[in-house]
């Protein structure tokens, strides 16, 4: 009896909790210490684990500058296109306002005049905040618009091929100067936006042709210099594009132009690229970027990647086969025809016979 009492009792006290109230009071108040220490870290913690993702972010996301990308122009679409790619775009313009929809669609707009110095800086700067130091892509498409010097050798003002290389030539070494040191992090691409009227001759517009061909000059030997520091050079050789750029500035020849007799031709030459099958600027900016973003390809570039020069537009394709296959005479010659050189020579003639 007194046995099996003790055995009862001997459970139950093996059963009730063991209670030092001393000590939990101090391992409740010493967890609580530790929790409170320890909170500071875990949020430092959080949030260095949210800047490297922010970080990582920023670094994957690719950047492209694109200049003269007022609407209605070869610009406007490209920076559409590249932003269809998954490309943050900034577009720049003289006037920033006029990129007004693009900068809606989320795109960052830039004021920029590639004539300017003070404001290719002020562009590089913004540039290099938006992208924290680098930049994928450079495309040079600002033009001083090719119908404002659609004028005669003999009838331009020399001011004026001063302004056309300014713009056309001189603009795009400026920018490139700037944002080479960007592009290098970035192993990055230049696109400068050349002309057809490089290659062949395209009748009054002796200047605007001489600019282009300037351009493609530079680029090459451009390509050659940037390849220790791994940016490419892609010359784009454009056709006839549609545009607005025929309804920005008319021009009329100067009185007592040699070519007065046969100024219903100079009209005519006037919006030729607008009416001698001109390629949809949207169409022409899909098969740009798509060249664009080919990349490096394979042995330093021979194989794939991104053309060293790259053809589309209207008549491009028939240019860049007559001028690889045919003697440049022959071309010229092709070219004397598609302008119809000898039905001006005859108006001019018959027009000095009246006077005689």
């Amino acid at each position: 009896s007194n046995r099996g009492s003790a055995r009862r009792f001997s459970v139950v006290e093996t059963r009730r909790p063991i209670d030092f109230p001393g000590l939990c009071a101090k391992q409740t108040k010493s967890s609580r210490v530790d929790r409170a220490a320890l909170l500071p870290g875990v949020i430092k913690s959080a949030l260095h684990n949210s800047k490297l993702k922010n970080t990582s972010m920023s670094e994957s996301k690719k950047y492209v500058l694109i200049t003269g990308c007022s609407p209605g122009g070869i610009g406007h679409a490209i920076a559409t296109e590249f932003q269809r790619n998954g490309y943050h775009v900034i577009a720049t313009a003289r006037r920033a306002e006029v990129l007004e929809e693009l900068r809606k669609t989320g795109m960052s707009v830039v004021s920029l005049d590639v004539c300017d110095r003070a404001s290719i800086q002020k562009c590089r700067d913004e540039v290099a905040q938006i992208t924290a130091g680098k930049l994928d892509i450079l495309v040079n498409n600002a033009i001083r618009s090719g119908v404002n010097h659609t004028i005669p050798a003999t009838d331009i003002e020399i001011d004026d091929v001063k302004r056309t290389f300014d713009a056309n030539v001189f603009g795009p070494m400026l920018m490139c100067q700037a944002f080479v040191p960007l592009l290098i992090p970035a192993r990055g691409l230049i696109v400068n936006i050349s002309s057809l009227s490089a290659i062949l001759p395209y009748l009054f517009a002796s200047v605007y042709s001489a600019s282009k061909a300037a351009l493609d000059g530079y680029s090459r030997t451009l390509r050659l210099e940037l390849k220790p520091f791994h940016v490419r050079v892609m010359v784009a050789v454009t056709g006839t594009v549609r545009s607005n750029i025929t309804s920005h500035f008319v021009r009329e020849l100067p009185s007592g132009s040699l070519y007065s007799p046969v100024r219903d031709m100079y009209d005519e030459r006037i919006h030729f690229s607008q009416e001698n099958s001109p390629m949809p600027a949207d169409v022409y900016a899909k098969k740009l970027v798509a060249a664009a973003l080919r990349g490096e390809g394979w042995l330093g570039g021979l194989l794939g990647g991104t053309p060293d020069w790259f053809w589309a537009g209207g008549l491009a394709n028939v240019a860049w086969f007559g001028q690889t296959f045919f003697p440049r005479r022959f071309v010229e010659f092709l070219t004397a025809i598609t302008f119809k050189i000898s039905k001006m020579a005859f108006k001019i003639a018959e027009a000095r016979d009246k006077r005689a």
